[in-house]
């Protein structure tokens, strides 16, 4: 059966990205390494040292589908119409864009809640995993008990502000298990189960 796989880069302090929505140094391991990455865009390759990309290979093989806010997609311009990962983009949102110029790209706009997003992406996964991206969906994912793994590419830098990991999570403390971790070069993967 597929999980619901919350991952992002974070800072030591829980960031994902300044408060102008900047990532900074947190993707700088995505470019030190001499080992190629791909995954799943063929012009979007990364670098990696071979810790992480084992470790890339590894988890985001496993990605069948992506569910991720308006936000992201926005900032992204939806990747321009390639999934980052998987097959296809879950995008929670209020009101789909009306001028987007990817009409026939695999990204679905889901107005009616990150639950009905969460289901719609599983069940077009199959056998695969669904990725849930890191800031207010993933806090609102937890408290509703829709995640089943975090995926946290812990990054050697302090922010002190910005767009929290969690968002604004407010709802009972969560329980993990005991993390898998991963030394890569500037920055160390670390894989948690979420305990039910």
């Amino acid at each position: 059966m597929s999980k619901v796989i919350a991952n992002a880069t974070v800072s030591l302090d829980g960031f994902i990205a300044d408060e102008s929505d900047r990532v900074g140094p947190l993707f700088d391991w995505y470019g030190n390494g001499d080992v190629p990455f791909n995954g799943g865009d063929p012009e979007r390759v990364f670098h990696v040292s071979a810790a992480s990309a084992a470790y890339m290979e590894k988890t985001w093989s496993r990605i069948g589908t992506a569910v991720i806010g308006r936000r992201l997609f926005d900032l992204t311009n939806g990747w321009n119409g390639r999934p980052a990962a998987g097959e296809a983009v879950f995008v929670v949102t209020h009101e789909a864009p009306a001028d987007w110029p990817f009409p026939d790209a695999p990204f679905t706009f889901v107005s009616d809640g990150l639950a009905s997003a969460i289901a719609r992406a599983r069940a077009a996964a199959g056998d695969k995993d669904v990725s849930l991206t890191g800031g207010d969906l993933l806090g609102q994912a937890l408290a509703a008990g829709l995640v089943d793994e975090l995926q946290v590419d812990l990054a050697p830098v302090v922010f002190g502000k910005g767009i929290r990991f969690f968002g604004g999570h407010d709802g009972p403390p969560v329980l993990l298990g005991d993390p898998e971790v991963v030394q890569g070069d500037r920055v160390t993967h670390l894989r948690y189960d979420v305990l039910r």
